[in-house]
């Protein structure tokens, strides 16, 4: 199993996500965008694609001259079948990808926050296992409309549309699964300024916060992870049946 990392800013951290990656014995390659504007050049080397988060937005396009062909990248992948996974920054690009539009500054969220789970996303794959709530952590500004044809699987008082699915496992989450405990407290230590900007007191009341939340989020955040790598392992299940039938 091979899976295409898209990093748009620099030390954003798999977390969870490495662990069940890991766990599924899965081949990762990075591609350090922030750095060199790299993508891969086809989807043929790659089961799997993931974008993860960054500090710019979805249409960012005169800074960031890669997102347009990451847009079209993702879209190339997911109408090929294969699994994609946008989180944050990421599942706005998807959203984008499939024709939603992108609301800048309309939803500000940091923090841990309980997220609530849809009808659907009780029966989805990706959630199933988290039950009709969950505490996860959440770092953005901006959100997106729910593209055509999508399915709601979670949602919040803050970002109605938190997480989606398109097809069989084009998923975008609004929210930071991966981020468990360990990538917390780095990106603590990593953007302390910006941080308290946004959150004034957070980072003062960060141990009491931790050992309220962090374990609850660290259990669905893993679950919500193997998840995802599970629905990998079927498409190549899949594809390898089709080519000894």
């Amino acid at each position: 199993m091979r899976v295409a990392v898209v990093e748009n800013m620099r030390n954003i951290g798999l977390g969870a996500l490495a662990t069940a990656l890991e766990e599924a014995g899965a081949e990762i390659e990075w591609f350090r965008v922030w750095r060199d504007g790299s993508l891969p050049q086809d989807i043929a080397g790659h089961d799997a694609l993931v974008v993860l988060g960054g500090e710019q937005s979805a249409l960012d396009d005169e800074t960031h001259p890669y997102l347009p062909e990451l847009v079209r990248l993702t879209r190339r992948f997911g109408d090929a079948g294969k699994a994609v996974l946008g989180i944050c920054l990421g599942s706005q690009i998807l959203a984008r990808a499939y024709g939603a539009d992108n609301l800048l500054g309309a939803a500000r969220e940091f923090g841990w926050h309980s997220i609530g789970v849809t009808g659907e996303g009780r029966s989805d794959p990706l959630l199933s296992d988290v039950g009709g709530e969950f505490t996860i952590f959440q770092w953005h500004a901006d959100t997106f409309s729910l593209p055509q044809g999508a399915v709601c699987l979670a949602t919040s008082p803050v970002a109605k549309n938190q997480a989606f699915r398109i097809g069989r496992a084009v998923y975008g989450t609004q929210f930071h699964f991966e981020a468990d405990t360990e990538v917390v407290r780095q990106w603590k230590g990593e953007f302390p300024g910006t941080i308290e900007r946004i959150a004034p007191g957070w980072l003062e009341n960060y141990d009491e916060l931790a050992a309220r939340h962090g374990a609850a989020a660290d259990a669905a955040g893993l679950a919500i992870a193997r998840a995802w790598v599970s629905l990998i392992e079927r498409q190549e299940v899949g594809l390898l049946s089709q080519a000894t039938a």
